[in-house]
């Protein structure tokens, strides 16, 4: 959590941060609320990074105050089968599901966008700006791609690490890059697909 904050604060991002956090007035110099209905607007996205008893209910309160976006970095929602983390991973859902919030995640990296200087990740790296954007599921091929592009000068309009793709998954991410007027090339690494018609779709869309 502390650097996804001080990544969010330095990485040239124009816009309001809002830290949460129950037990301090203020996280890194900047005033922290205790909870998200205190906050005093709805924010566009969301990076949770609790633990994963914490997220469904977060997720909720979000819903309900307006937000639409949450990036999950947390882990424990059922990888490698675990019945209650699964259980998590539905509640958090469910939560979602009635307000129309879409969930990056969880146990992922975040996202980046370096033309609006957003670093909404963990990762020790802000790329450069450019016109590729590069999607997998692993954040550590992210932070790889992210080390071998730096040396080589090489910049991205987006890097996303997707992690258990709850909800937001590949096909929804060639959706909205085939739409992004900064985006001229979108690289994946796939490891899995999980609704194969919507990823052919949106593949062909964005090949055309």
């Amino acid at each position: 959590g502390y650097t996804v904050l001080r990544n969010l604060i330095t990485g040239g991002f124009a816009g309001v941060v809002y830290p949460v956090n129950p037990k301090s007035e203020s996280v890194q110099g900047i005033q922290a609320y205790p909870n998200v209905a205190s906050l005093p607007h709805p924010p566009d996205l969301a990076v949770i990074c609790t633990p994963a008893e914490a997220v469904p209910g977060i997720v909720g309160e979000l819903g309900e105050i307006g937000t639409r976006a949450a990036v999950v970095i947390s882990a424990g929602f059922g990888e490698g089968g675990d019945a209650h983390g699964l259980a998590l991973k539905e509640a958090m859902q469910a939560a979602a599901g009635p307000h129309l919030l879409r969930v990056v995640g969880p146990n992922c990296l975040g996202v980046m966008v370096p033309r609006i200087g957003l670093n909404a990740t963990f990762a020790h790296l802000t790329p450069r700006r450019g016109s590729i954007a590069f999607v997998a599921q692993s954040g550590a091929i992210v932070t790889s791609v992210l080390d071998w592009a730096q040396a080589r000068g090489i910049g991205f309009s987006h890097l996303v690490s997707l992690g258990d793709m709850a909800d937001v998954d590949l096909g929804d991410m060639l959706d909205y890059l085939a739409s992004d007027g900064s985006t001229t090339a979108v690289l994946l690494y796939v490891e899995s697909v999980t609704q194969a018609r919507k990823f052919m779709s949106a593949a062909r869309a964005a090949a055309r």
